[in-house]
């Protein structure tokens, strides 16, 4: 058996946690620059705001009617989801963490100590208790037949925020009252053919033969039809995927015009990817930086490009990936662009104790540059950061607009929560 625990209205949930004044305000989070939303509860959501709704549409009838509103506050989330994640892992034998805010757990053994509608229960209490985030919890034979049951908890408030579909009757009647596109791994694309051949909900889709779905459709979609009749054929991944790719993009605040404020944009992401780089224990070969206009403004000029730095030998030193990205730079800068987005992505990974070692550097200085970024990225953990580097920039101009964000309660010291 599994569980999927999905923390409800995560974003949103995080900043009620140390304002109980909100607990049955509507409350919304926006997305990078205050663009739109991106996550809401359901007393915004009876207001009639839906997700990516812009802010400057919503924001007048919406405050006017007492609704709360908050910048995008990564560091809280994160941490509130590292506590979460550390009390499933106390609750089950295996965990595997899903997302931010989702983590499948294996219950083998589980059903033979406690009622598995009762573990959902205590599940829910414990993180409420001990965190203060509202979770819900499907449970099923399979990794998909628990993401349906997380459907029915969140879909039917009689459930309680628990759906246990151990029974197989029970399965049957969810399945027949879950639309297609509620599947997990079922997208809008593949929910159109679906549709076109009079699948509606998921036990239709139970009933298709599986060598008719793997020739007209693919062989994924006969594993999820496998998954809801009860057959294992997703396992938990006890270890992350290892990443074959990162990505460190923003929108700047304001339209940018000068390199240099455009070099230090790219030095900051490059650093940041470093350090993600460097925590999957993996050195890149090629780092790739873009530039572009605003596509949205038709009244200006558009330029948009993208180039790629290969290195001689593999790195995850951020001194090295902030000097490709500013190279990178200096080739695809046009002057008298008004600039809205710059990013870098990694690619091409290698496992960085697997390395063939460089002629004309000596081991030593390696072993000194390896220990000087794993120096930087443990002070960065504490409350002694950050320590940056020059070419990332001070005043950072063109950084995200952020305006509503809450404090940091949980990861900066000078922010902790005061009470009198």
């Amino acid at each position: 058996m599994f569980a999927l625990v999905d923390c409800n209205s995560f974003y949103a949930s995080c900043e009620r946690v140390f304002r109980p004044d909100l607990k049955s305000k509507p409350i919304v989070v926006l997305s990078n620059n205050d663009g739109c939303v991106v996550a809401l509860t359901k007393e915004a959501k009876e207001m009639g705001i839906k997700m990516c709704d812009p802010w400057f549409e919503i924001e007048k009838e919406y405050t006017k009617k007492g609704g709360v509103v908050f910048s995008s506050n990564y560091e809280l989330y994160a941490d509130i989801s590292s506590r979460v994640m550390d009390i499933l892992e106390q609750l089950a034998p295996r965990l595997e963490v899903y997302s931010i805010d989702e983590a499948f757990l294996d219950l083998s053994g589980v059903n033979n100590c406690m009622d598995l509608y009762d573990f959902g229960i205590d599940c829910q209490q414990k993180i409420l208790k001990w965190i203060g985030v509202p979770v819900r919890v499907g449970i099923g034979p399979t990794k998909t037949l628990a993401k349906i049951a997380s459907y029915g908890a969140k879909k039917y408030p009689a459930t309680n925020g628990v759906v246990d579909l151990s029974d197989k009757k029970r399965q049957e009647r969810l399945l027949k009252i879950t639309p297609i596109g509620e599947i997990w791994g079922v997208g809008r694309r593949l929910e159109k053919h679906l549709n076109a051949i009079g699948i509606r909900n998921a036990y239709e889709l139970t009933q298709l033969d599986i060598s008719y779905v793997r020739k007209r459709f693919n062989i994924v979609l006969a594993k999820t039809i496998r998954e809801l009749k009860g057959e294992i054929c997703i396992d938990l991944e006890d270890q992350p995927i290892t990443k074959k790719q990162i990505v460190v993009s923003r929108t700047f605040s304001q339209r940018v015009t000068n390199q240099d404020l455009l070099n230090e944009a790219v030095s900051d992401y490059a650093a940041r990817a470093g350090v993600k780089l460097r925590r999957e224990k993996q050195v890149c070969k090629l780092l790739s930086v873009f530039i572009r206009t605003n596509p949205f403004r038709k009244q200006d000029t558009q330029h948009r490009q993208m180039i790629s730095i290969p290195f001689i030998n593999p790195t995850n030193d951020s001194r090295d990936l902030m000097y490709g990205a500013r190279m990178a730079m200096k080739k695809i800068f046009k002057p008298n662009f008004q600039y809205n987005k710059a990013g870098i992505m990694l690619s091409d990974f290698y496992d960085e104790e697997v390395l063939q070692l460089d002629l004309f550097k000596s081991e030593h200085r390696s072993y000194i540059d390896k220990n000087l970024m794993k120096t930087i990225d443990r002070i960065n953990k504490t409350s002694n950061g950050p320590v940056t580097f020059l070419s990332q920039g001070i005043k950072k101009e063109w950084s995200m607009k952020r305006e509503l964000q809450s404090p940091k309660y949980t990861t900066n010291w000078n922010q902790l929560p005061r009470a009198n």
